[in-house]
């Protein structure tokens, strides 16, 4: 059924919703960005959860401890030696900030905007290849290679809500065009 005749035929009603979806996905991507900057303190705190004393990771999921200790390890070392390199997903960071931004459009009109949700979910499905492609060429356990796909999953079912929802404001929208 059209989200537009849920909410009584109420253009602004689905316009608010869309909003509030599309805000959802850019909180998410935004703070998903941030997290890039602090690795080495974030993936030291997560060892030290996963390892500690009410842990119950530890007894049950060594491998996933051990994981966990060796990421923290690597960012550490790498930090220490080649600082350099954390440039990297600086730029990681940058990049989901910016792509946030490009959400600007469609949060202030949607429909004409409409193409920035199609790429964004073009972007989400993306996000699987890359995983499986580049997760074992890294040395990337399955289960967090799913982990990685699951932001793709999730983060596309916000986006498509949103589509169908505006699929009757586009037509409107397309034959008010036409029409002029």
């Amino acid at each position: 059924m059209d989200e537009v005749h849920d909410m009584d035929g109420d253009p602004a009603a689905v316009l608010r919703k869309v909003r509030r979806r599309l805000w959802f996905f850019l909180v998410c991507l935004v703070l998903s960005g941030l997290t890039a900057f602090p690795l080495e303190t974030e993936t030291r705190l997560l060892a030290e959860f996963v390892s500690g004393p009410a842990a119950p990771l530890t007894d049950h999921f060594p491998a996933v401890t051990a994981w966990f200790e060796r990421v923290h390890t690597g960012i550490a070392e790498t930090n220490e030696r080649y600082p350099f390199l954390a440039y990297g997903t600086d730029w990681l960071a940058f990049a989901h900030l910016v792509i946030g931004a490009a959400f600007w459009g469609p949060l202030k009109d949607p429909v004409r905007n409409i193409w920035v949700i199609r790429w964004a979910v073009l972007a989400c499905g993306a996000v699987i290849p890359l995983a499986l492609i580049c997760g074992p060429l890294r040395g990337i356990p399955l289960v967090w290679r799913f982990i990685d796909m699951s932001f793709g999953v999730f983060g596309v079912i916000p986006l498509l809500l949103v589509l169908r929802a505006l699929r009757p404001l586009e037509r409107s929208f397309q034959e008010t065009a036409t029409a002029h």
